[in-house]
């Protein structure tokens, strides 16, 4: 008897122990823990994300919340919430507005929902590769009125980092438009892409990104409209083995910042904290490329068919997307749009 109470106890000692070690290795974030105490903190910025700080131009939060606190000297802490901690992404640009949310690192398919503006970045074959990324933003003609395209929504768009060009990935090799034509896609919950793949004819399936695993596990979806970094990272390729690079676009985060809160911080540290996103956006901008090659090569090892389309192909894509730069264009600007197409010569 004496021997089974001492067992209790110590099986009563043990399960606590387990259970907190349990939850430590199941927490995603854990490596991400910041090496201060952020409590005494005189302003909080809260950023919001709804993916995996593994991809550089997520993680990137993480930089910025590190290089804000040494550069604030510990008064400015950026409590950065990726994973969708706050909500999905139309949620959290609800609470953006509002000011709940002080900044969002927002994917540029759902930036467009913030205002017509900001889907010029994701048309198809506008800004299109990293090196018209790079043009793009570091043109005062093309990223300025980017840069202040949402201020009548009370918003500033800080900066932009990345997550690799789109292409498709399908559970068969989808080696031309006409295999394309079998193909049911999930697409985003952006208008942009909705209009895009209507111009081209194709099947598409609009579906929150949480429900795609079991769409493709179940046939619901053949196909994938998304970077080849996302798709090897979260495991998408162990089910849909071929990817077709399309490279119709970019896939971004923008990171945009409530103006009301931002004007109500102290000058200085306005000044380090736009200073701080510029660098570390410009930096990561430089590891997603890096990050595309390293995923690449990776998913290419495990036996992913990477496929790229005949010219004509391209071509034809580019010509049926031409009505929707022209509805866009009306809804952005024509001016606008023709200046961006002029200057990155797409």
């Amino acid at each position: 008897m004496k021997k089974f109470i001492i067992a209790l106890l110590l099986l009563a000692i043990a399960i606590p122990g387990g259970i907190m070690a349990a939850e430590k290795k199941k927490n995603p974030l854990a490596a991400w823990q910041p090496d201060f105490d952020p409590s005494g903190a005189e302003y909080t910025y809260i950023l919001s994300n709804i993916s995996h700080p593994v991809i550089e131009g997520v993680g990137v939060g993480y930089r910025i919340r590190d290089k804000v606190w040494e550069k604030s000297k510990g008064r400015l802490y950026v409590d950065f919430r990726p994973l969708a901690q706050l909500g999905g992404e139309k949620d959290v640009i609800s609470k953006l507005k509002l000011g709940a949310v002080q900044g969002m690192l927002s994917s540029s398919v759902a930036a467009a929902n913030i205002t017509d503006l900001l889907g010029i970045v994701n048309l198809p074959y506008v800004v299109d590769t990293f090196d018209k990324l790079d043009t793009f933003r570091n043109t005062p003609e093309t990223w300025e009125p980017f840069s202040n395209g949402a201020q009548k929504q009370g918003l500033l768009i800080a900066d932009i980092t990345g997550y690799g060009p789109y292409g498709w990935a399908t559970t068969s090799p989808v080696k031309s438009i006409a295999d394309a034509k079998g193909t049911n896609f999930r697409i985003a919950e952006a208008p942009v892409n909705t209009d895009t793949y209507k111009a081209w004819g194709l099947k598409f399936t609009v579906m929150p990104w949480p429900d795609v695993p079991q769409a493709l596990q179940t046939g619901v979806i053949t196909g994938l409209d998304h970077t080849a970094i996302v798709c090897n990272i979260t495991k998408k390729f162990t089910i849909a083995k071929s990817f077709t690079e399309l490279n119709y676009a970019q896939g971004l985060f923008v990171h945009v910042i409530n103006k009301r809160w931002l004007n109500k911080l102290p000058k200085d540290l306005q000044d380090v904290l736009l200073t701080v996103i510029a660098e570390e956006s410009a930096a990561t901008r430089i590891l997603t490329r890096k990050q595309h090659d390293v995923q690449v090569a990776k998913a290419k090892e495990a036996g992913v068919q990477f496929i790229q389309l005949s010219d004509g192909d391209i071509e034809q894509l580019k010509l049926e997307a031409e009505p929707v730069l022209k509805k866009w264009g009306e809804k952005i600007g024509l001016d606008y749009l023709a200046k961006v197409r002029e200057k990155l010569g797409s």
